[in-house]
């Protein structure tokens, strides 16, 4: 392999200089002599943007640094690294990608976000500032941008401080990110996502480390660089991720569809949201397989999206987000169907909202082998927190082997451990739980409200249980109890006045 050295074009290695020209040379060089070795040796390097081509390994050496320069000119594309319709690119070593990021702090003044705005209103019942973070004006772009490229590898190298995300592929085949580390602020690092792929096919990403301001893995499927297509054919493994906002996230940007995905052995600490599926622009989530994960979640500042969700679930329409958003843009809602989240360790601050559409409810989910621990942080300035798994609009829905553990401090709002609201066919399989407060003869393990067919079966009713399950609304049918475990609940069965007992079988 020949080998080009970008001192040889011209680069010094001092950070002062701005050595676009010379990397860029050496890039050009390699790539008309038919491929090899970009090399960069240990020393600091400040440029622009730098056009990858096709064939062409970029090596960044351990020791060396790539610096985002904050000169606006040295951009000509939104992004450090950019490369269009190449093939065999790769970026690797273990030297270090910086974006120099900087932030101020000020109030949010006429800045408007819908996606923040419940948290707004929070804060203004409380009579809080709304001081957050904005990025300062004198830094640009991602750090890696790919357009329809194939035969991608990145690998080994460190991203930080990214302006804006930090590696974006769109329509790009046969993507493999392997060991890389990418960290931009918790506390204030917004808009600096981790990993985007964007209507990408067959990726893998492996045993890399992310912790980002924004969210660190998320699945897109938009138009922004072309059609919206599928990103599909998807393996995560062995990842530690952090994020202000979601660690994992089906993302609402979906117009098309994020299916094939499996995702194993990953641990997620110090995030506001743990896995999201959302779909907001009529895209679909399919055929995805979650498993042996550990969640830790907590409410991070009010300008995060999240509430220190361990799981989120959510369909909506764009137009019922955006207030602006035009009527002949809207689309129908969208759809998640056949999910399985398997083995997962969580401890979060927020309830484990699970939410379709009136007009698109979830579709053949399945959450299992789930031990989930709820906690309150008495110091946050606010917590929505009600129940601890809540599950709403939802079709051929399977709860099994579920532990629900409320920690001290209480938090005075906390109810039921699972609410199911407006579903059909569902199995709830070897829960164990009790409401929240031990005192509470209101609230219930579970609650079956407006529920069409469901079986409850081996279930074990926690110490302090008042209500095991409680069971409302007027087209409530068809609720069968076989085989549990309810000795210590005070109440094993609660029917509200409006359902009829012939309607709910048996206690077995």
């Amino acid at each position: 392999m020949r080998i080009f050295n970008v001192r040889d074009y011209g680069a010094t290695g001092l950070k002062s200089q701005n050595a676009r020209e010379a990397i860029q040379k050496a890039i050009d060089a390699c790539a008309a002599s038919g491929g090899g070795m970009v090399y960069f040796p240990p020393g600091d390097y400040s440029t622009g943007t730098i056009h990858l081509r096709s064939r062409v390994r970029i090596y960044i050496e351990a020791g060396a640094t790539v610096y985002s320069i904050k000169d606006g000119s040295a951009f000509d594309k939104d992004a450090l690294f950019y490369g269009e319709d190449l093939v065999n690119v790769t970026l690797e070593g273990r030297g270090v990608v910086d974006g120099q990021a900087a932030y101020e702090w000020r109030d949010k003044g006429d800045f408007h976000d819908d996606f923040i705005y419940p948290n707004q209103l929070e804060m203004e019942k409380l009579g809080r500032p709304l001081i957050r973070s904005f990025p300062r004006a004198d830094q640009y772009g991602k750090l890696v941008l790919l357009l329809r490229c194939r035969d991608v590898l990145i690998r080994g190298l460190s991203f930080i401080d990214s302006p804006s995300w930090t590696i974006h592929p769109y329509g790009c085949e046969r993507l493999t990110i392997d060991g890389v580390h990418i960290r931009s602020r918790l506390k204030e690092g917004v808009w600096a996502d981790g990993i985007d792929p964007d209507g990408c096919r067959d990726v893998r990403i492996a045993s890399c480390t992310i912790e980002t301001g924004d969210d660190a893995l998320v699945f897109y499927s938009m138009n922004w660089f072309g059609p919206a297509l599928p990103c599909e054919n998807i393996t995560v493994t062995n990842c530690r991720l952090s994020s202000a906002s979601s660690a994992i996230k089906f993302c609402d940007g979906n117009m098309n569809a994020i299916r094939n995905v499996t995702i194993d052995n990953c641990v997620i600490t110090d995030s506001n949201r743990g896995l999201s599926f959302m779909v907001f622009d009529g895209g679909v989530v399919e055929n995805v397989v979650i498993s042996n994960l550990v969640i830790e979640t907590r409410r991070h500042d009010w300008f995060w999206w999240g509430d220190g969700e361990p799981i989120h679930f959510n369909i909506k329409k764009r137009s019922e987000v955006h207030r602006s958003w035009k009527p002949e843009d809207v689309r129908p809602a969208g759809k998640i169907r056949r999910v399985l989240v398997s083995n997962v360790l969580a401890r979060g601050q927020g309830s484990s909202q699970i939410t379709g559409h009136p007009e698109s409810w979830l579709e053949d989910i399945t959450i299992e082998n789930l031990r989930l621990t709820i906690s309150h942080n008495p110091e946050a300035p606010y917590d929505k927190a009600v129940n601890a798994i809540e599950i709403k609009y939802a079709r051929n829905f399977n709860l099994r082997n579920v532990e629900v553990t409320w920690e001290k401090p209480e938090y005075e709002k906390w109810q039921n451990a699972v609410y199911v609201e407006k579903a059909k066919n569902l199995e709830v399989d070897g829960l164990q739980a009790r409401q929240a407060k031990p005192e509470d003869l209101t609230a219930a393990a579970l609650v079956l409200n407006q529920v069409g067919r469901a079986v409850v079966k081996n279930c074990q009713a926690g110490a302090g249980t008042g209500i095991f399950l409680k069971v409302m609304g007027p087209d409530t049918a068809d609720i069968y109890p076989v085989n549990n475990e309810l000795s210590l609940a005070r109440k094993p069965l609660e029917l509200s006045p409006e359902v009829a007992r012939k309607k709910v079988g048996k206690l077995k």
